[in-house]
């Protein structure tokens, strides 16, 4: 019964999903705006962003989704992408592959984190990646990005938590971000902290509702 429900609930555009997925197809992306994909997996969201000539930076570390997106966007001018996770510092870092990544490495490439206690990864399969300061990049962009899409697998708080620290909240107009504590219970009280804290700074243009 209830995935009757859920399925009718989707239908009608009542999920977070669907509401999430409804405010971002409500921003309209032209050549002159900036937008971010960070965990940009093979390009999905990527090329919604692109569509329409907005210049879009799309973030991805596992170099297996890596060489699929590069590949789908090599004839594309106006999408970057880059090898790379973001994080709250420059340098480098253990990406985790999904338990089941030796499978397909591609189709399974979406559960790959940086952290070491998400239940579906495997600690002793893991790479080491680039990080890059998305605070940093924010600031280096010289203009606010219209869009930052944020699905890092887990890594989302202490992200979001730096780009408060560095003031950069408003270097991005609409920001969607995905928390993963459903899925990663040590993410329980850093994400009701985090709520709290956006709250408290009126920070109406972050929603914590992707997914």
């Amino acid at each position: 019964m209830n995935r009757i429900v859920e399925y009718f609930r989707w239908k009608l555009g009542l999920t977070k999903e669907a509401a999430s997925k409804r405010a971002l197809a409500a921003i309209c992306l032209g050549p002159d705006d900036l937008a971010i994909d960070c965990g940009a997996n093979v390009g999905e969201m990527t090329a919604i962003l692109a569509r329409d000539g907005a210049i879009v930076h799309a973030f991805e570390p596992n170099p297996h989704a890596f060489a699929a997106l590069s590949s789908r966007f090599s004839g594309e001018p106006n999408v970057i992408c880059h090898q790379a996770a973001v994080s709250n510092h420059d340098g480098r870092m253990w990406l985790y592959l999904h338990a089941n990544s030796s499978q397909d490495e591609v189709f399974w490439s979406n559960g790959s984190s940086l952290l070491a206690d998400k239940p579906n990864i495997s600690t002793d399969r893991s790479i080491e990646v680039e990080v890059i300061d998305l605070a940093e990049f924010l600031i280096s962009l010289g203009k606010p990005a219209r869009v930052l899409k944020l699905d890092i697998e887990g890594a989302e708080i202490e992200v979001m938590n730096h780009l408060i620290d560095r003031n950069c909240l408003s270097r991005a107009q609409n920001i969607f971000v995905e928390t993963h504590e459903a899925k990663i219970p040590s993410l329980v009280a850093p994400t009701r902290a985090l709520q709290d804290r956006l709250a408290g700074l009126g920070a109406t243009h972050v929603r914590l509702d992707w997914v």
